[in-house]
């Protein structure tokens, strides 16, 4: 036998069984009840800045800013950005962010996005006809 449990047993067997007993019908005292935390408020929205977004908006044009433009290789038609809603391409541009979205040059873009820069890309494309 290994001597770690056999150590153990010979521990069990020298305590008296009436203190085991005693332990087993000794309710455990009630853990108090802390008081619930007030719940943490949602932080507020981001508002965003279109004239903050028209600058970081300068290498989107390189392909979103060009009719009919299409990548090279896998060949992708580039989508129409401009006015579409500032929810939609807040989302899109944290979900290839957080890499939920693939495509390798939006995901390498969006890496360099704060959530902020994002709001204010999305301000700014949302006025854009």
């Amino acid at each position: 036998m290994r001597p770690l449990p056999l150590a153990a047993c010979l521990a069990l067997a020298a305590l008296p069984l009436a203190a085991l007993t005693a332990q087993q019908e000794t309710p455990a005292a009630p853990a108090p009840v802390e008081a619930a935390a007030p719940a943490a408020a949602a932080p507020a929205p981001l508002v965003g800045n279109p004239d903050t977004g028209r600058t970081l908006t300068y290498t989107c044009l390189g392909c979103h800013g060009i009719e009919g433009y299409k990548n090279a290789y896998p060949s992708f038609k580039v989508p129409k950005i401009g006015g579409q809603s500032a929810d939609y391409l807040a989302n899109a541009l944290t979900e290839y962010r957080n890499g939920n979205r693939k495509h390798p040059t939006m995901q390498a873009q969006a890496q360099s996005f704060s959530e902020q820069d994002i709001a204010d890309i999305a301000a700014f494309l949302s006025t854009v006809k």
